[in-house]
């Protein structure tokens, strides 16, 4: 979309995919120059504490490669579940949806100066 990434996880990730994604998100950023990177997460029932951390890890390394990474559709029990586990993912950006998503991370290029 654009200069956006849109990755949309529709199973529960196990430690093996979410490393798989994090190196293939990396790979991905870099050659295509992307300025913003939406994960959504709406089809996820269960969030553990490995995942929470790789997406904070994902956003980190978005974030080094000039990219900045949102969440969106985190069920409500996700995000209960995060905060008991005491996962605040610092760094990362969320949204309700993806329309919001994509709100969140114009603003983002406009406060860094670039367009699109």
């Amino acid at each position: 979309m654009g200069s956006t990434l849109l990755v949309t996880i529709q199973v529960d990730m196990l430690d093996q995919t979410a490393l798989a994604l994090q190196d293939d998100l990396a790979e991905r950023i870099a050659k295509t120059g992307a300025s913003g990177v939406m994960i959504d997460i709406s089809a996820l029932e269960i969030v553990d504490s490995f995942v929470g951390r790789m997406l904070a890890s994902i956003s980190g390394i978005a974030r080094i490669l000039s990219a900045t990474t949102v969440v969106v559709g985190m069920q409500p029990a996700v995000a209960i579940t995060l905060v008991e586990l005491g996962l605040s993912l610092d760094g990362v950006r969320t949204a309700l949806n993806v329309e919001r998503g994509l709100d969140v991370l114009r603003r983002a290029r406009e406060e860094s100066g670039l367009v699109g």
